[in-house]
Order: structure tokens, then C-alpha cells, then sequence
């Protein structure tokens, strides 16, 4: 069923945003910490029985100079330097094997995946990368309330920080000429996050992404992860405004607000993990030049092999 509002109202949708004086502070701190750390990224070729790509496992420092893992893969035979697109995960995904990524690849750019720290472990893409940060206090089975009652000390702190670096990452390489940054759901919410803290990116694959107007969220979806922020907030009902406090530094509408970097987005109108009232917030108060599919009778998976097409004309446009 449909799970929203109709979309002549979803498209008119731009709620006031609850944005910390502190936000643009915050970001600017906590990347210039993880710049004090070298990059140092590691580039490992691996065999592979891949005929279109040359794969090499990746290691570079994010947040607090962690190890994070992914995978580059560049197609092979290549003239010369390539675009890049850097990938993020899932919710609960991890960076899996090569094989599933050869979407670029096959259409002759390069991609790096990220690899989510503390993540992997959902039972449909495995992960490699730790996240050592013990003593963030209680939360629920997932990562959505780790550290939420601090934002220095909260999960999507560590994983946006680790996105950006990701992107100095491909760059670091010789060869990819150019980045771009997409993903869906989690990985939606964070290409958003990058879309604003990061500069001069040829474009943002936004899809049914996830971390976006989140009070509005948790108040009319009980689907996860919503969900654990929901049952985080009935165990310790005293800290719900600090709870929201401290999400407002991680809400895609506030990333939204701020990024320059030209973007496609998608939403399906019968998504209950992601509802469209939330993607549309997002895509409303976006700065950037940007463009949004409507998948009417789609879910959570959005447009699938129709947006992935989207997604290689769009790549087309923004790296020539």
C-alpha cells in the first residue's frame, strides 16, 4: 500500500529542519582530527577470476586513523585514468566479495567500495572492519543508538568521517581521474552526508536513503531501523530529547541544506523502511542541482535494474 502522503504534497514537502548553531563546526572538527592522521592508503592487487576489472583490496585511515577496508576494482584494459565511483553499504552490509561489484566496471568506470565498520555481519554482504570504540554505553542490537547520547561519541560520527576519507582514498590513486559517491538506504544516507562535507565530487547517488528527517521518521514508521531508535527511547524515555539533539548533527536534511554537489536521488512510494515524506524532505531542502525518480509501486528496494540505469546516465553526464 501506499505509505505516505500523495505525491503532489511529497514534492511541495520542505519541514523546518532542527539544525545545532554548532553543525558546520562539528564537521569541520572532526575532519580536520581525522586529517591529522596519514591517509596511507594501501592498494593490493588480488586475483580474481573477473575478466572486465583488475581488483585490488583496499585499506586507508578513517576516523581516529582506523583501518577500513573495501574494494577497488578498475576495468580492465583501460586507456588511461578512469572516473570512480565510491559505493557505500547497506544497512548491516559490509563490503562482500569483488563479484558485487562490477556494475561500474562493466560500464568502463572504477569503484571503490567502503567496507562499514562494525557492520557486515546481516546475513546478505559481509564485512571486514572492526569498529574498536567499546564504552559508548547501552544500545540496541544494531548501530542506530551507538553513543547516541553524545554526538562525539556516536556511530555515524566514526562511519560519515570514514566516507569522506574513502573519497581522498580513490583520489590517492593513480587511476581514477574523478569521484562520485553513491548508495542506498545507509549507503543513501551517507553518499548524502559526503555529498555536502566533501568538495568538488562530479555527482551523488542518493537512493531511498536512510538517516533522513528522523524524528518525523520514528513517528510514523516502526519498521528497523527506526525502530531500535524507537525501542532505545522507550527504555530511557527521560533522554529522548537528548537523543534528537544528537541525531540532528547526523539528519540528512541538514546535510541536504548545505551540499553543492549535483544529485540524483529515487524513492519508492510504498517504502516503509525509508518513507517518501523523508526522501522528499531531504531532496526538497537539497542546494545542489538534483533530480529525484519516482517509483510509485516500489518499496524499499526502489527502482532496482531501472535505477541502476539512471544511475550509468547520469555518470555519463557528470564525467563526460
Amino acid at each position: 500500500m501506499f505509505v505516505d502522503m500523495p505525491l503532489s504534497q511529497l514534492r511541495a514537502y520542505l519541514p523546518e529542519r532542527a539544525e545545532p548553531a554548532d553543525f558546520d563546526a562539528f564537521w569541520e572538527r572532526t575532519l580536520a582530527e581525522a586529517r591529522a592522521h596519514d591517509l596511507a592508503p594501501v592498494f593490493t592487487p588480488v586475483a580474481s577470476e573477473l575478466t572486465v576489472a583488475d581488483v585490488h583490496d583496499v585499506t586507508f585511515a578513517g576516523f581516529g586513523g582506523d583501518p577500513i577496508k573495501g574494494w577497488l576494482l578498475l576495468p580492465r584494459h583501460a586507456a588511461g585514468p578512469v572516473p570512480c565511483v565510491v559505493e557505500y553499504q547497506g544497512y548491516g552490509g559490509g563490503r562482500g566479495l569483488p563479484i558485487d561489484w562490477l556494475l561500474w566496471p562493466g560500464v568502463g568506470y572504477a569503484v571503490l567500495a567502503m567496507d562499514s565498520r562494525g557492520q557486515g555481519a546481516g546475513g546478505w554482504r559481509r564485512g571486514d572492519t572492526p569498529d574498536p570504540y567499546p564504552g559508548t554505553g547501552p544500545q540496541t542490537p544494531g548501530v542506530m543508538t551507538s553513543g547516541v547520547h553524545d554526538p562525539a561519541a556516536y556511530y555515524y560520527r566514526r562511519l560519515y568521517t570514514d566516507a569522506v576519507r574513502a573519497v581522498e582514498a580513490a583520489r590517492a590513486h593513480p587511476g581514477v581521474s574523478a569521484v562520485a559517491v553513491g548508495g542506498a538506504s545507509q549507503g543513501g544516507a551517507i553518499a548524502l552526508a559526503v555529498a555536502a562535507l566533501a568538495r568538488d565530487l562530479a555527482c551523488a547517488f542518493v537512493d531511498v536513503p536512510f538517516l533522513c528527517h528522523v524524528r518525523h521518521a520514528t513517528e510514523i514508521t516502526g519498521e528497523h531501523p527506526y525502530a531500535e531508535l524507537a525501542a532505545y527511547c522507550r527504555a530511557f524515555h527521560e533522554r529522548v530529547e537528548d537523543v534528537f539533539a544528537t541525531l540532528a548533527y547526523f539528519d540528512g536534511v541538514n546535510f541536504a541544506a548545505r551540499a553543492a554537489t549535483p544529485a540524483l536521488f529515487s524513492v519508492g512510494l510504498r517504502d516503509g523502511v525509508t518513507p517518501p515524506s523523508t526522501v522528499f524532505a531531504a531532496y526538497n531542502h537539497y542546494a545542489g542541482e538534483k533530480d529525484i525518480k519516482v517509483y510509485p509501486y516500489s518499496g524499499h528496494e526502489g527502482g532496482e535494474s531501472a535505477q541502476a540505469m539512471a544511475r550509468i546516465a547520469r555518470a555519463r553526464k557528470a564525467f563526460g
